[in-house]
């Protein structure tokens, strides 16, 4: 499955945490750094280093990463339960190796996906697809935990966000 890559920027206090980096055109990183400076950097899953060395080297900004990841980038360990700003790290077993999923609840809860929803032409919004994920059972048991938080937003690594009603929609996703 080809799939276009999405990075998320959230303005944090006095700066910006970048989900996901991917590299991008010198107009929009003009755009980028107008908004704040980049203060932190969290890799979602192991496969999504992407810009993340890139963008550490160039605003001197820690990175946060899936331990999986320990030997290829120089960050900081995520796991369950830690806090990154306003953000809240929660692990998704199953998915892709070290998959994280964060969650901020200002201004109606908002999540931010790695691998494990996707939101992109033909597929709509769905699961990982099972030939990519570890467990593809575990990683539904895991996403339903995401049920206890109150979000209306879903931004995805792969896809365009969700800005309405995103918490039914994933109650949905996951009974169907």
């Amino acid at each position: 499955m080809k799939a276009e890559l999405f990075s998320t920027a959230l303005a944090a206090g006095n700066g910006l945490i970048i989900i996901d980096p991917i590299e991008l055109p010198a107009a929009h990183q003009t755009d980028l750094e107008s908004l704040g400076r980049v203060a932190r950097i969290v890799i979602t899953n192991a496969n999504h280093a992407r810009n993340a060395a890139t963008f550490a080297h160039s605003y001197s900004a820690p990175i946060f990463a899936p331990p999986e990841l320990r030997g290829e980038l120089r960050s900081h360990n995520l796991h369950d339960g830690l806090a990154i700003g306003p953000l809240r790290v929660i692990r998704i077993q199953g998915a892709a190796d070290g998959e994280f999923a964060l969650y901020h609840a200002d201004d109606g809860g908002t999540l931010i996906m790695g691998d494990a929803l996707i939101n992109f032409d033909p597929h709509g919004f769905t699961l990982l697809p099972r030939k990519y994920c570890t467990n593809q059972k575990q990683m539904v048991r895991s996403l339903r935990k995401l049920l206890d938080l109150d979000f209306s937003r879903i931004f995805f690594a792969h896809g365009n966000p969700i800005m309405i009603r995103a918490r039914e929609q994933l109650e949905s996703l996951l009974d169907s």
